[in-house]
């Protein structure tokens, strides 16, 4: 589906390039109308950071949050991550994801961040001044993560983590709906406080120049990082290993990016899978999509079906067999504009944020 609107929006972009003019003029005054205090936006009582981005699509935001998380239960930090969760249907306003919450009352994301963090606080409310409200009033975090939070100007923050991916410094720089993927123009990226990129090293290198030229001006560090994977996981018990031992595999994917996930199925396997399933991103899945799944392996000798975490949470409620899933963590390599890597810059961006200078510790309440 979205090959298909790239596709419509490139013929039509002559007559999109109005459209696009208008809709950026339009976020430009919004974002003025928030800074005036013209439209009302919400103070948190404690360090609120957003994980954004200036697109559409997949950019690392889930992966990025969760290592978030773990950073924070590392260090006795008690977090709550601030979600709209995209598709969900909660029963209830400000809805606290437990483990056995559904994808459909949940979303995927949140339920997956939930699952790989179960002492994190992971709340889904469309309006997430409330949700935030909420949360401090019963749980007193020390730490607000605002989920594809760059535009949702109704909460304050103190940071703005905006991810980009490879392709907005090329063909789709500066293009805003509907002529392209950009929700705002790129004025908007002088709220930012660190950029990241998602991108191999190789990648991230070849992008040298064009970061160079569409970056420095802000001022603001940026980051490369990247999935190093660790083996792959059975999803409905504790098996783990490096590889499937050289035998081939059918890879499932249902997320925005899924040429990235072949890449690293290809890097940890040693080969492209013997065929790959697209689904739409958040792609909900049945027992219908699963039996086929299944009936395409058995036709093809294939014994391993591999998916994305994100997929496993909806997958893993179906009937299913031999499913694998990656192991993985993020890895910060390359930076830009910083001698510092990300890890170290986020560590002394919290002591400034909370007051400390040495090593971090919980905040009083």
């Amino acid at each position: 589906m979205q090959k298909i609107l790239l596709q419509i929006q490139r013929s039509l972009s002559p007559l999109l390039f109005l459209p696009a003019k208008i809709y950026a003029g339009v976020m430009r005054l919004r974002r003025r109308w928030y800074e005036k205090g013209k439209l009302e936006s919400y103070r948190p009582q404690c360090p609120c950071v957003s994980i954004g981005n200036i697109s559409w699509g997949g950019s690392g935001k889930t992966p990025l949050t969760e290592w978030l998380l773990r950073w924070a239960a590392h260090n006795g930090l008690a977090a709550a991550v601030l979600t709209r969760g995209y598709g969900a249907k909660p029963p209830t306003p400000h809805f606290l994801v437990e483990a056995d919450s559904t994808p459909q009352e949940a979303g995927d994301e949140p339920l997956l961040l939930q699952r790989a963090c179960p002492d994190s606080l992971i709340v889904v409310d469309p309006k997430r001044a409330r949700a935030a409200q909420w949360t401090w009033q019963n749980y007193r975090p020390h730490l607000f993560l605002l989920d594809d939070g760059f535009q949702h100007l109704g909460i304050q923050r103190d940071l703005d983590l905006v991810l980009l991916r490879p392709k907005d410094f090329t063909d789709e720089w500066n293009i805003c709906i509907p002529s392209g993927s950009w929700r705002e123009d790129k004025s908007a990226l002088t709220r930012s406080s660190a950029f990241l990129i998602k991108c191999t090293r190789d990648e991230y290198r070849a992008l040298g120049p064009l970061i160079q030229a569409r970056l420095a001006k802000y001022k603001k560090p940026v980051f490369q990082f990247s999935f190093r994977p660790l083996g792959v996981k059975r999803v409905d018990r504790a098996d783990f290993g490096r590889d499937f031992g050289g035998k081939p595999y059918i890879l499932v994917t249902g997320v925005g990016e899924p040429y990235q996930v072949i890449d690293t199925a290809e890097q940890l396997l040693g080969q492209r899978p013997a065929l790959h399933l697209r689904f739409e991103d958040h792609h909900d899945y049945s027992q219908a999509d699963w039996d086929s799944i299944h009936r395409q392996a058995e036709r093809r000798g294939v014994e391993h079906i591999l998916c994305t975490a994100k997929d496993a949470v909806k997958l893993a409620r179906l009937e299913t067999q031999n499913l694998w899933t990656f192991e993985h963590t993020l890895d910060f390599s390359e930076s830009t504009f910083t001698e510092l890597d990300f890890p170290e810059w986020w560590k002394q961006s919290w002591n400034s944020l909370v007051g400390k200078e040495d090593d971090i510790h919980p905040q009083e309440r």
